[in-house]
């Protein structure tokens, strides 16, 4: 497969992950509406915070380290071994629910039994509901691997819309449930998503016609189960170590990372999550897929150096943009999006500064997004055990930082201390594309260099939407709001319109990479 056709099909696996994350927000948001009519805001927000972050955590310490160890490299390899190393997550994920349950039941505060009742059996449902979604690990590596973007819309899709509707269901007519009825639908969620693959492969893998099994490294069903192989080793030993350094990485990565609160960092990360997570969920594939991990550019097909530092240019530039679209009218738009969504209890304490500061950290965040999807995807073993040292130091220092600026300036020192360890690693990620590149003729870092206009246009427009709000928001009645978003409006277009005029390279890319539609009917 060509660097070019890989490219093609991780633009559409960015493209369908754009509107998948849409999709979610969208029901989860019209969802919350129609459950607080029915339930208290406290069993609501046990399962948005406590609940979700158990699930989320433990999938993340079980699955992250091998999807990305599992994903490098071609498709070319024992994928027996590969597959019986991915269903190590199960086991893995079984010790992290057990233990974080654990955590969640016995160390942390239990709300109230009158107040959120069932709360014990939720930690548990959700903990199962973890396990359950690893069984289909290895289905899923498989399917992005051969990049069967249908089959990942498709299932999520499918998965979120049913489970939505149970939610609703059971909250109309059983409302007296409670916590039961997240964690049942949280559970049926994870069911459905597996059953989606598991049918899916049973199958493709049943109808010999079937251009597909031409690519793929099984032929039945049961291949995908753990077995011994030929020369009788259980897994790739290479790929394991890798997983393990990765594991590593992740584990620091969740402890300097866990903590911007709660409702500011719902706010201030929503367009991150939308945007800049399945770009770069997609594109480390796609660096995987093209790049030799560990091996110098010099000594790599050079047309698929040269594609992947023009795709890495592109992304730093997107990545920039979008994150200083956010920062500058952040700033000026903080305020307004707190007392629409929370009233003056928001708007009128730190909660603008908070979400201020905040934006400034998810342009670090989308830079960082990129650097480090193409870092990780083309790093050998021992580069990755050096950075994951680095981070190691870094963890104190992050710690001690923390502690300074939280006692100088407040929760805005958290997330300045955040700003300062994203920072560090953005360096890092550099240092390391700077170096790769260097002997070549390629400089994708040059999509962190924006024109004198298009800058001059972020200044100017950050200026005047910030006398706008100093005038116009937020005491003086909705006129004046919706004067203070036309202001912005205007600006934002003309910021937009210079992005179009300046960066066309960046807009061709994204004209033939992620806007226009490919005619396919292949599950791919």
């Amino acid at each position: 497969m060509g660097s070019q056709e890989v490219l093609g099909q991780a633009a559409r696996l960015a493209s369908s992950g754009l509107l998948l994350q849409v999709l979610f927000r969208l029901i989860t948001f019209v969802l919350n509406a129609f459950i607080l009519r029915f339930l208290s805001k406290e069993i609501v927000g046990v399962v948005n915070v406590r609940l979700t972050l158990l699930y989320s955590t433990t999938l993340f310490l079980a699955r992250e380290a091998f999807r990305r160890a599992c994903l490098s490299g071609g498709t070319q390899r024992d994928w027996s071994q590969t597959l019986n190393l991915l269903w190590l997550t199960v086991p893995l994920g079984v010790f992290w629910s057990l233990f974080l349950g654990w955590i969640w039941l016995q160390l942390l505060e239990v709300p109230d039994p009158n107040v959120v009742p069932h709360y014990a059996t939720g930690v548990v449902l959700f903990g199962l509901s973890a396990v359950v979604e690893l069984l289909g690990e290895p289905f899923w590596v498989l399917a992005q691997a051969h990049m069967f973007v249908k089959l990942k819309v498709i299932a999520e899709s499918l998965s979120v819309i049913l489970k939505s509707v149970l939610t609703a269901f059971l909250v109309l007519w059983l409302p007296h449930w409670g916590l039961y009825i997240f964690s049942l639908a949280q559970l049926f969620y994870t069911t459905v998503l597996v059953l989606c693959y598991v049918i899916y492969f049973t199958k493709l893998l049943g109808s010999p016609e079937s251009t597909k099994l031409q690519t793929l490294p099984v032929s039945r069903i049961t291949d995908l189960l753990p077995s011994i192989t030929r020369n009788g080793a259980f897994i790739n030993w290479k790929e394991a170590k890798l997983t393990w350094s990765f594991f590593k990485q992740s584990f620091l990565k969740q402890i300097l990372t866990e903590g911007v609160y709660d409702i500011v960092n719902n706010l201030g990360s929503l367009v991150a999550r939308l945007i800049f997570q399945p770009i770069e969920e997609s594109f480390y594939i796609f660096f995987a897929k093209v790049l030799e991990r560990g091996k110098d550019a010099t000594l790599q097909k050079q047309e698929d150096v040269a594609v992947a530092a023009a795709v890495l240019e592109s992304l730093l530039k997107l990545a920039l943009l979008a994150g200083l679209t956010i920062t500058v009218f952040g700033f000026a738009y903080s305020q307004l999006a707190l007392d629409i969504y929370g009233g003056a209890m928001l708007s009128s304490g730190s909660g603008p500064v908070l979400l201020r500061s905040y934006c400034l950290y998810v342009l670090l965040l989308a830079i960082n997004g990129v650097t480090e999807c193409f870092t990780f995807a083309a790093m050998s073993k021992e580069e990755v055990d050096r950075y994951n040292f680095v981070m190691l130091a870094l963890s104190s220092s992050f710690l001690v930082l923390s502690y300074l600026l939280t006692r100088w300036c407040g929760s805005v020192g958290f997330i300045l201390a955040n700003c300062f360890n994203m920072g560090i690693r953005i360096t890092q990620s550099l240092c390391f594309i700077h170096r790769y590149y260097r002997r070549s003729p390629h400089r994708p870092l040059a999509g962190l260099h924006l024109s004198p206009v298009l800058l001059g246009t972020f200044a100017l427009s950050g200026g005047v939407t910030a006398v706008s709000e100093v005038f116009l928001c937020c005491e003086q009645g909705w006129p004046a709001r919706l004067a203070h978003i036309a202001v912005g409006a205007f600006c934002l277009g003309a910021t937009l319109g210079t992005a179009f005029l300046t960066e066309t390279k960046l807009i061709h890319f994204l004209r033939t990479q992620l806007g226009v539609p490919r005619r396919t009917d292949k599950m791919t």
